[in-house]
């Protein structure tokens, strides 16, 4: 077949849609807007995205919206698979502990509920423990990143997916709030509680972003993982994941949010009937 010939595209024209914006626009809008333009303009030009295809993208857009509600972020996963949030969030990380010893952060993946019930210290987040789970201990002490003293009264949010791979709002035998707790820390800035050891488990595939793992032919799997976002007056929050050093799928997280910092190991505690195995995680947080 004969090469096909250069289309020449309107040069002028991404130019007059960034001029449209005006004056008084807030300017890191405006640097964020005429960014966006000109790599998404060069985009479609550099691989001759046609209406049918531009329309089938937006179509795939809106079937993550739909899907979306205050349990579940579709949108927010479709950019996991693609690397969006954890790049995201390498950028608000590194400029946040530029000159602290700051705990990593992580994504904060789709599941995450503003509702979630906060807990006294050392009680448990388990209500419907199934036969197959191992329960453990978890505790900490939170820090001030530059000084090293505990952080009275922050406060730790804390959420896992069951056995099955699922989170309580997607398992109609989970009770609601199932495997989530906010826990305050102590005078000496400790948190503590009983959760059970995370497992592996698959993106769910009845949304877009399964189907797009389908179409690339990636595998959909998530390392066994225990999600944490920790505030405190005066000092920067953080969300992160901390992830079992044992479990699969640390070379190649689903959605790129595995870290070497971030590994935990679980080991036997002893003395205690409610927990065979514990888990110590301390967190630091940079002051504001």
């Amino acid at each position: 077949m004969a090469p096909t010939a250069k289309v020449e595209y309107d040069a002028k024209f991404t130019d007059a849609v960034i001029a449209s914006i005006g004056d008084g626009t807030d300017p890191r809008l405006k640097e964020i807007i005429t960014s966006l333009i000109r790599h998404s303009h060069d985009f479609f030009r550099d691989i001759n995205l046609n209406t049918d295809e531009f329309m089938t993208g937006l179509k795939y857009i809106n079937w993550a919206g739909q899907m979306s509600n205050e349990r579940r972020n579709e949108g927010l996963l479709l950019t996991d698979i693609l690397g969006l949030e954890s790049l995201s969030d390498e950028i608000t990380y590194k400029n946040a502990a530029a000159n602290s010893d700051v705990t990593s952060s992580a994504i904060l993946g789709p599941f995450w509920r503003e509702d979630t019930p906060h807990r006294d210290f050392g009680t448990t987040i388990s209500f419907d423990t199934p036969a197959d789970a191992e329960v453990a201990y978890m505790f900490g002490v939170v820090r001030d990143a530059k000084t090293g003293k505990p952080i009275p009264n922050a406060t730790v949010d804390i959420w896992e997916a069951s056995t099955n791979g699922l989170y309580e709002q997607q398992d109609q035998n989970q009770r609601e709030h199932n495997l989530r707790g906010i826990f305050t820390t102590n005078a000496q800035g400790e948190y503590a509680l009983y959760c059970i050891r995370p497992t592996p488990y698959p993106v769910p595939n009845d949304g877009p972003a399964g189907k797009l793992l389908e179409l690339l032919q990636r595998h959909p799997y998530r390392p066994a993982h225990i999600h944490l976002m920790v505030k405190a007056n005066g000092y920067l929050s953080i969300t992160t994941q901390i992830f079992d050093k044992r479990t699969k799928y640390l070379e190649d997280d689903s959605v790129f949010a595995a870290k070497g910092d971030l590994l935990v190991d679980f080991v036997p505690r002893e003395g205690d009937p409610e927990a065979k195995l514990q888990c110590e995680y301390n967190i630091a947080l940079a002051p504001q």
